[in-house]
């Protein structure tokens, strides 16, 4: 692979089989498909770094069928996911598409384990999201990319977008769910004191010589396994800090596109096609107001590369969204963190706080809106839709103790939690109507809600919002709790803690329409020959519904399989015709 860091570098006449517009996770798996097809592939990416929003996520890819979860739920089917599927997700998206991707994920998965450095391990118990649907499963449609050493990158490491600096500890050491366990229970199993002890001595060694751990888990290390499968292959050119100005069509369809960058433009020849992987809608002002009504750019987590810019030259090109999606973007609960730098942290709250016992979430009425413990992406939404922004996420000192809170560790002692007491991210009441005052709530909302999650607690039953009810909510809870249900527990112990939260947009969900071979479509449903868009820039085929983790990825990864075959093929019919 070469690396070029500026448009300049590249050559004048340079011609390519496929061009693969935005490095992120779907973006780079399209290259490393056509590339392992024998094709010249340019992939450019308008930041400096490659892995997009995927580098900052937990790298969970949703994939039935593969032979990883024969191993674990041997009595899964395709068809079985299919029935999810269209349970969940009814006429919102076609079936036909929804069938093509699973009918093609297994194949995938496995060209990319067979013949890169791409692997991946099933969840040991990971369920589907609306877990009580017919054709739900807990485990083995959700892989996990396998652990990545990255100084196995050598200078190339330097590209991977590192990770939210407040999901990392003791310094850009990165931990998942399982190192995490280990960590909190270091003291009590001989496990977790080894497993500790050796990822803390392999973190003190990374920081002699890099400026963060190279221990690479989750989105970071799915990151940099096609990174470094890439960069065996000399058909790649990376092309960094550059973005796209304009597409060059014919009546064969599009045949070249311009590029932008440092103050150049460059125009480059293309036989195969243009895959769109920019990463979605969600930064570009116009679309944002149009789509996303009333969310704050400031609230959303993703990676900041996904401007929208190619949205526009796509539509010129005759391209469509799709329609019928249940929300165009996707959702997660956020709070916000000023930095010492003058950025903003804008952390998502996934499973670590919100399900656990001793928390519930409350609006300006102090009144509980939603079921805490559902996905974060109905979370987002009944935030929106119960007018319920901001609401704020409470527990007592025990639940603070045990579980943290948003950016506040669990364990935390007095001296821990005071940069965030004094900055306004954490509030603190040693009454719950102190607590209400200081947050500027109605205190007798809020203590009639923190009295019904007390009785809820008390029945292991939530009458009005069913906490904890199916496989997937008891499973972000805590069993290990000793209560009646792993998601409810009482909030008893003062002070009481609060975290802000507002719906943060973590993905677009709507996208432009295509057809089984990722083949961008126009207002007739016509492909338009030689363009192509994957990941976030296809119109979801969950429709905009959340059903599992890793639904971004997954499909992200299968369509730019299908995509690099197909623009393949155009690319030697058109230069043997």
């Amino acid at each position: 692979m070469q690396v070029l860091n500026a448009l300049t570098q590249l050559p004048a006449d340079a011609a390519y089989d496929l061009v693969v517009v935005g490095a992120g996770g779907a973006g780079m798996a399209t290259a490393l498909f056509a590339a392992l097809d024998g094709k010249q592939v340019l992939l450019v990416e308008r930041t400096e770094f490659v892995g997009g929003t995927t580098a900052w996520s937990a790298g969970t890819t949703w994939v039935p069928g593969t032979h990883h979860a024969a191993k674990v739920n041997p009595g899964d089917s395709l068809a079985e996911a299919a029935r999810y599927l269209t349970n969940a997700i009814g006429e919102r998206t076609p079936a036909a598409l929804r069938q093509v991707f699973l009918h093609h994920g297994a194949a995938a998965i496995r060209l990319l384990e067979d013949q890169s450095d791409v692997q991946f391990r099933p969840y040991p118990k990971h369920p589907d999201y609306i877990s009580d649907l017919a054709g739900s499963t807990l485990t083995g449609r959700a892989l996990e990319p396998l652990p990545f050493d990255g100084r196995r990158l050598g200078e190339l490491f330097g590209l991977v977008r590192p990770p939210i600096p407040e999901f990392t500890v003791l310094g850009g050491m990165m931990v998942d769910r399982t190192d995490i366990n280990h960590l909190l229970g270091l003291t009590r199993s001989l496990a977790s004191f080894r497993h500790s002890l050796r990822i803390l001595l392999r973190h003190g060694l990374d920081r002699l010589s890099h400026p963060r751990g190279t221990r690479l888990v989750m989105g970071n290390a799915l990151v940099a396994r096609l990174l470094y499968s890439l960069s065996k292959q000399a058909g790649v050119t990376l092309l960094l800090n550059t973005s796209v100005s304009g597409f060059e069509r014919d009546a064969s369809g599009v045949t070249g596109l311009t590029l932008k960058g440092g103050g150049e433009q460059r125009e480059t020849a293309v036989r195969g096609g243009v895959v769109l992987a920019s990463g979605g809608f969600n930064r570009h002002p116009d679309l944002r107001a149009r789509l996303l009504p009333g969310a704050d750019i400031g609230w959303c987590p993703a990676a900041p590369g996904h401007t929208g810019e190619a949205h526009a030259l796509a539509k010129d090109a005759g391209a469509v969204y799709g329609q019928g999606a249940l929300s165009n973007t996707f959702w997660a609960p956020v709070s916000l963190r000023p930095r010492a730098d003058g950025s903003t942290a804008v952390f998502p709250h996934f499973v670590m706080d919100r399900a656990k016992p001793g928390m519930l979430t409350v609006n300006r009425r102090g009144e509980r809106f939603v079921n805490e413990s559902t996905s974060y992406h109905l979370f987002g939404m009944a935030m929106q839709a119960t007018g319920s922004v901001p609401a704020y996420l409470v527990c007592d000192t025990a639940a603070l103790k045990k579980y943290g809170i948003g950016m506040v560790r669990p364990g935390a002692s007095p001296r821990d939690l005071a940069p965030f007491l004094a900055d306004g991210y954490l509030t603190q009441g040693a009454t719950l109507d102190e607590l209400a005052h200081k947050l500027g709530i109605d205190a007798a909302g809020l203590k009639a809600s923190v009295d019904e999650i007390n009785r809820c607690a008390d029945t292991g039953v939530d009458p009005r919002f069913h906490r904890g009810e199916t496989a997937y909510q008891q499973n972000i809870g805590d069993a290990t709790a000793g209560h009646k249900n792993p998601n409810l527990g009482p909030l008893k112990t003062a002070p009481y803690f609060a975290v802000k939260l507002h719906p943060g947009d973590i993905g677009a969900a709507t996208g432009f329409a295509t057809d089984g071979d990722a083949r961008v479509l126009d207002d007739q449903g016509r492909p338009i020959a030689g363009l192509y868009a994957v990941g976030n820039d296809m119109h979801s085929i969950m429709g905009g519904v959340y059903t599992a983790p890793g639904i971004t990825i997954g499909p992200g990864l299968v369509f730019g399989h299908l995509a690099a075959r197909h623009a393949g093929a155009r690319a030697v019919a058109r230069s043997q015709g």
